[in-house]
């Protein structure tokens, strides 16, 4: 049973105590689809763009999976605890390209570096408390975005698919980081166009394929 089913589930309901109709479900779904996917998407073109752009990077993300997970199989959710690099890719291209941008990004003296490192430093438990209010991509407080560790989740295992299982051949020596404002969203004023080859482990080219990547 999915989402889907759930609320037509509770649709149906003539006895339900709140009732919710028709519109209450296209409404979730619209919001689902902005808030929960486009914002994801963008996340993802925006880290996958600063990876490219910055070899070492990319070497030592690939290194960590290649360690952690192997070429044997795919990534999967219950890799992510154990990948600390990968999970500070993800916020540093948060922190530089959040979905929503409210405020100007300051961070120690090189607020506009792609930095992953700075996250392994800084980013300890308790810490966490004082740098709730300074790392905001999804808000902060009891309005903060609910789904906030699914993204966590869905961006992490994407952008590691995408280091893991492919090499990424770039026409021009960088890509342009220029950015635009659609609606609420920032996105890339030149969207993302590169070159994707599987990598030569013979296995992990198998799940690939199987995967339909």
């Amino acid at each position: 049973m999915d989402l889907m089913d759930v609320l037509l589930a509770a649709y149906r309901d003539e006895k339900a105590e709140y009732k919710i109709t028709r519109n209450h479900i296209k409404s979730f779904y619209a919001d689902l689809l902005f808030a929960g996917t486009t914002t994801s998407v963008q996340t993802i073109e925006w880290t996958l763009a600063e990876i490219i752009n910055s070899p070492n990077t990319l070497k030592r993300l690939r290194g960590e999976l290649d360690s952690v997970v192997g070429t044997v199989r795919l990534i999967q959710e219950t890799d992510l605890p154990n990948l600390p690099y990968l999970q500070a890719v993800v916020k540093e291209g948060l922190r530089l390209h959040p979905p929503g941008p409210l405020f100007i990004f300051t961070q120690g003296g090189y607020p506009d570096e792609f930095k992953p490192e700075r996250f392994l430093d800084t980013w300890q438990e308790e810490e966490r408390k004082e740098q709730a209010l300074k790392y905001i991509p999804f808000g902060s407080g009891r309005r903060s975005c609910p789904g906030e560790n699914l993204a966590f989740i869905f961006i992490g295992t994407a952008i590691g698919v995408m280091v893991q299982g492919f090499e990424w051949r770039f026409k021009e020596e960088k890509v342009n980081m220029e950015e635009s404002v659609v609606g609420l969203s920032l996105t890339m004023a030149h969207p993302l166009k590169c070159t994707p080859v599987a990598r030569t482990f013979n296995s992990l080219t198998l799940n690939l394929k199987s995967c339909g990547l």
